[in-house]
């Protein structure tokens, strides 16, 4: 039982860890903030990636959150471009 609460707790704090860093990626994106939001993706990949190597979560969905918010990254890049 001690266990399982030492990794409750670690999982929690890695997975809000995550959550708050793509929520911090889409905020930069809504505010049409090119800089920062591909600042803050640059640092979300590593994040993603770690949860990842930490069991937090499927590899899949990591892919699909880096895949769309790169996507929606790229977007905004190229509507400000034109």
């Amino acid at each position: 039982m001690r266990v399982n609460n030492r990794r409750r707790i670690r999982n929690r704090s890695a997975r809000t860890a995550l959550r708050t860093t793509i929520k911090k990626v889409r905020a930069a994106i809504a505010a049409r903030d090119l800089g920062k939001a591909q600042e803050a993706l640059a640092h979300a990949i590593p994040v993603i990636d770690k949860a990842v190597a930490k069991g937090i979560t499927h590899k899949n969905s990591a892919a699909r959150y880096k895949s769309r918010l790169a996507r929606q990254v790229n977007a905004l890049q190229a509507s400000i471009a034109s």
